[in-house]
């Protein structure tokens, strides 16, 4: 495993595991699987229904608790001051946790303009080692730079959808100057078009590797934290086997190319959805 030091010290593993879209009752059994395979950051949130369940198999794993890192989310009908600060009491009830290691701003939803005071919600749960780090989701330029002003904690990392065809370079050469990590989430482009690009499948097919294997040797060579998701458990454990391997800078550049900067998911500024 390869680990990060974020920008206060902490150190968390670089690659991940998503539950996005797991049912509740399914996220138990897919988490328990892959920290048996040797993840140990488990990726959550509030609106994927599946803290319960994420929960249990922490519970039940094999590994002490603070070999994991969890990560969850304050959702946007939570936002604000004091329904942060009550929706995180909720998240950590259903995780069956005393603290997180991870609590972030799902999406800024810039038409309620409440992502400040909700992050200062955060900064408090900080400073009363509740969670061991704060961060933000789907946060374009102009809404960090907005909490780099008003706020006092300079957010870990952001997390946003990011793959070969959404490389998002402005936004990381920004997060980089601020010491601020970029996390992908769906950084297999939700397996769609870019495991089936030429020059991913030539790539992959030099190293005797899937596509996917080398979209996410991609990510963790472009210094990028990745939580690719699955439940089913060969796909788990492929998703693992991403350190044996290494791109040349000449065949990340080819993959730097295939940009299209085309999203899957909504624009962080235009989705307000409550």
């Amino acid at each position: 495993m390869n680990f990060v030091t974020l920008n206060n010290g902490l150190k968390m593993p670089q690659l991940g595991f998503g539950v996005w879209q797991v049912e509740d009752d399914q996220a138990a059994s897919a988490v328990k699987t892959a920290i048996e395979v040797g993840y140990r950051s488990i990726d959550t949130a509030m609106i994927y229904q599946n803290e319960i369940g994420v929960g249990k198999a922490i519970k039940e794993a094999s590994v002490p608790r603070e070999e994991l890192f969890i990560t969850t989310k304050v959702w946007n009908s939570d936002q604000g001051y004091d329904n942060t600060l009550r929706a995180f009491d909720e998240s950590l009830e259903r995780l069956g946790l005393d603290y997180v290691d991870l609590y972030l701003i799902h999406w800024p939803t810039p038409q309620f303009d409440q992502y400040v005071e909700t992050y200062k919600a955060l900064e408090k749960l900080y400073h009363e080692g509740r969670v061991k780090a704060i961060g933000v989701c789907n946060f374009e330029v102009e809404h960090l730079e907005r909490l780099l002003k008003e706020c006092e904690v300079v957010p870990v990392l952001n997390q946003v959808e990011c793959h070969p065809y959404l490389a998002q370079n402005e936004l990381k050469e920004f997060c980089a100057k601020h010491n601020i990590f970029v996390e992908a989430w769906s950084p297999l482009d939700q397996g769609g078009e870019v495991l089936q690009d030429e020059v991913v499948q030539r790539i992959a097919k030099a190293y005797g590797k899937t596509p996917a294997q080398t979209v996410l040797r991609w990510h963790l060579q472009n210094n990028t934290i990745v939580i690719p998701k699955s439940v089913t458990p060969s796909r788990i454990e492929e998703n693992f086997q991403v350190f044996d391997f290494e791109l040349t800078s000449d065949e990340m550049n080819e993959i730097n190319q295939i940009n299209r900067n085309r999203r899957k998911g909504p624009h962080p500024s235009e989705m307000n959805v409550r």
